[in-house]
């Protein structure tokens, strides 16, 4: 099922996810319906609060990356309960986008490496070190889940050039091509 993407102004996004429990209803069904939306939205990521649920839950499908990043081929996880535990490594600047504030492509310098702990789709704990460009897109995805987005790493010019953009969001503005929920 596809769902609405929460964009800019909605509180769900601005607020810390909570862990979920092992036994959260219709979990699998959850992570297919964020599969499925983000994908429909030529996303390569989702976490839960931008549909509306503010729990720590991720979706991530880099295969759509691998005809420049073929180490990428067939990547597709979900990330349950994820959190960053260090980050290290070199600064990196990107653009990033962000289905939640479409039209609104930024440059963004994060860290190239991450240590990170979470349980997989079949409840498996993990602890690892993350390097590149999968370390870029969960810092993205799990900001969100402690109520950040891309936007709060820019300047205060950046933002201010942005504002006009944000503006027509919160007014429910927003264009795209997928189907969102704005707060109007």
């Amino acid at each position: 099922m596809i769902l609405p993407i929460y964009v800019y102004g909605q509180p769900v996004l601005r607020k810390e996810a909570e862990d979920i429990t092992p036994d959260y209803p219709n979990l699998k069904e959850l992570i297919a319906n964020m599969f499925e939306t983000m994908n429909r939205a030529d996303g390569v990521g989702l976490a839960a609060p931008q549909i509306g649920l503010p729990i720590r839950v991720v979706t991530i499908d880099l295969d759509v990356m691998s005809d420049e990043l073929p180490e990428f081929k067939d990547f597709r996880r979900a990330y349950i309960n994820p959190h960053i535990l260090e980050v290290g490594g070199e600064e990196v600047s990107m653009e990033e986008g962000c289905l939640s504030l479409p039209g609104i492509h930024e440059t963004v310098k994060r860290p190239d490496r991450i240590h990170v702990t979470y349980l997989d789709e079949e409840l498996k704990e993990h602890d690892e070190w993350v390097e590149g460009y999968l370390a870029r897109v969960m810092q993205h995805e799990f900001d969100h889940l402690d109520g950040k987005m891309f936007i709060d790493h820019l300047s205060a010019l950046r933002k201010q050039m942005i504002k006009g953009k944000l503006g027509a969001m919160l007014k429910g503005k927003a264009r795209c091509s997928y189907k969102v929920k704005t707060i109007k």
